[in-house]
């Protein structure tokens, strides 16, 4: 499949020739038929030679309807440029073909049409289209003439349109959805239905998709699906499709509004943007609509210089790096420039000077996407964000980026923030010799970090995280003043390993519960609750004489046991049966778990 869009000055001939080639009326409307005038899009398919289908956006030629004709264009990746051979080159040619360069189309066909109103005139009218036509990538488009009131030349264009479908690139069918609505109405039995080009993707029967537009975002489902007027299961660009929606009224659904793969697409009001028309921002209006997809939206225009310029759309948009779109000026009936999307987050420009410095960063860009830029400009930026903003992030990172789980890390930002931590930390334990760390919450607060660069930073900085706090562990190994005390406490509890000095003994060695806690963090004793403090060793030694007496045994068995008070006892045993080490039965009676 491929979708068609027609393009050429009012009364060429374009409705016509899409009746001849498909048997089907595209004028929609009542007034259009009336007025022998396209008005709207319109629409129609047909099966080629080859028998690969082929749809068409016929769009209206008068400049009354220019943001009619841009709607259509703007999602179709084909062009079948129509000029007449009796009439020539007209003024709404020369609109066409400047919103088929400003949307960067360059497949496509020209045909001559009326060729028998004006036989002797069609190489001369085919010459000056191709030489109109310079620079837009249709000037070396296969071309054909014909008349569509006698069918001359019709079965040529059919061949034409063949050869030009099945040389036309296939977009991936596994890209993100971002369906561009053209129309939306509601049929009696099915509810909401909406039309679009599908462009890259695929849709599928039941389906969830998320609907921008000037409204609240919402989610909807796909009901059912049709493709050139037939019910399928799915469908892949590029087509046309009519979707039938739940969870959506019609008139909740205009033109302008897109359906989108949920959480691939980011939606965008400030854009930085390049004029494809150099020179265009020297002089533009400080108001432009933006015509993207179906959607045309006023914005506010800033020139950066004058091929550069910042725009604020009056709402946000499903548009990524790299997208073009058409400016037109605010009821200006030409267009104005088409526009490259360079940003879609750019950076403030708050300061003197900003302007001319973020043209130069533009200009010295090149193009769009650059992943270095764009993470060193962040410091920080999750790889799925640049990717929903159309920015392409490689398997091989470029120089000065570093994968961080699921962020990608500027260099620079790297070095600076395992400086400032490295440079944290050792003053925490100048300042505190026996502290246990930075907490981790702390330190990412003070570097204004991601948490998942701490690792990579606790590398480069020669630390270490331990039980959510961030240390020196050359630092915290040491017990400073109160390594004296403690060895003291070893002496004596390695004499009596039951016998947990009391709170004034342990006052009176000079360790209080910043030495206590700081020892049991190193290993050196055995904090438990109530104060009492055992070595490490402790818990093996009392499972060694508790082992020896008869099971079950009672608190008072153990106590004795083990030579030690009720106050150290209970500790010791709830801590051997935290571990597991031996069981609880009931209030008075406990058993070795064997």
């Amino acid at each position: 499949m491929q979708v068609v869009a027609t393009a050429g000055h009012v009364d060429h001939g374009k409705s016509t020739l899409i009746r001849a080639l498909t048997g089907i009326e595209p004028d929609r409307w009542a007034e259009e038929t009336r007025r022998g005038l396209t008005i709207d899009l319109g629409f129609a398919w047909t099966t080629l030679p080859s028998g690969r289908a082929v749809s068409f956006v016929d769009v209206p030629g008068h400049e009354r309807f220019l943001g009619n004709m841009l709607a259509g264009l703007g999602p179709v990746p084909i062009v079948c440029f129509v000029v007449a051979a009796d009439e020539g080159w007209q003024s709404q040619s020369a609109d066409h073909r400047d919103a088929i360069a400003a949307l960067g189309i360059t497949q496509g066909l020209l045909v001559v049409t009326r060729a028998d109103l004006a036989p002797d005139r069609v190489e001369e009218v085919l010459a000056k289209a191709r030489t109109e036509l310079a620079g837009t990538g249709l000037a070396e488009a296969p071309a054909v003439s014909v008349s569509a009131l006698t069918g001359q030349g019709m079965g040529q264009l059919r061949e034409v349109l063949d050869a030009v479908v099945l040389a036309a690139r296939s977009p991936s069918r596994e890209e993100p959805v971002r369906l561009w609505v053209d129309r939306s109405f509601s049929v009696s039995g099915a509810g909401t239905v909406i039309t679009g080009t599908l462009s890259a993707g695929t849709l599928r029967v039941g389906d969830a998709l998320e609907r921008r537009g000037a409204g609240p975002a919402r989610q909807v489902r796909v009901r059912s699906l049709q493709s050139c007027g037939e019910a399928v299961d799915e469908i892949g660009p590029v087509s046309r499709a009519a979707v039938n929606l739940r969870g959506v009224d019609a008139d909740a659904l205009t033109r302008g509004d897109a359906l989108l793969t949920v959480g691939s697409w980011a939606t965008a009001d400030l854009l930085d943007v390049r004029a494809t028309s150099p020179g265009a921002f020297a002089a533009a209006p400080s108001e432009l609509v933006v015509h993207a997809g179906t959607a045309a939206v006023p914005a506010r225009v800033r020139p950066l210089g004058p091929d550069h310029a910042r725009l604020t759309l009056d709402r946000a948009l499903p548009v990524r790096v790299g997208d073009r779109m058409v400016l037109r000026g605010s009821g200006a009936r030409v267009v104005h420039s088409g526009a490259l999307v360079l940003d879609v987050d750019p950076p403030a420009l708050t300061r003197r000077g900003d302007a001319a410095r973020r043209a130069a960063a533009l200009t010295a860009s090149g193009g769009a996407g650059d992943v270095a830029a764009e993470v060193a400009r962040r410091d920080a930026v999750p790889s799925a964000q640049l990717t929903r903003r159309g920015i392409a992030v490689p398997e091989v990172l470029p120089a000065g980026v570093h994968r961080c789980g699921a962020l990608l890390v500027a260099e620079a930002a790297l070095s600076a923030w395992s400086t400032r931590l490295r440079d944290a930390v050792t003053a925490e334990h100048d300042q505190h010799p026996l502290s246990a760390g930075l907490p981790r919450k702390a330190a990412l607060d003070l570097l204004d970090a991601p948490g998942e660069a701490l690792p990579e930073l606790l590398e480069r900085a020669d630390l270490v995280e331990r039980d959510g706090r961030v240390l020196d562990p050359l630092r915290s190994a040491q017990l400073g003043p109160a390594e004296t005390a403690i060895a003291a406490l070893e002496q004596h509890l390695g004499e009596e390993p039951f016998a947990s000095p009391s709170a004034d003994h342990l006052t009176a060695l000079g360790l209080g519960p910043e030495e206590l806690a700081a020892a049991a963090r190193l290993g050196r004793v055995l904090r438990l609750p109530g104060e009492v403090i055992l070595l490490p060793t402790a818990p093996a030694l009392a499972m060694r004489e508790l082992a020896r007496l008869p099971q079950p045994f009672t608190t008072s068995q153990a106590r004795q046991a083990l030579g030690t008070s009720r106050r150290i006892a209970i500790p010791l045993l709830e801590h051997l049966d935290a571990r597991g080490w031996t069981r609880r039965l009931d209030a008075g009676h406990r058993q070795v778990v064997r």
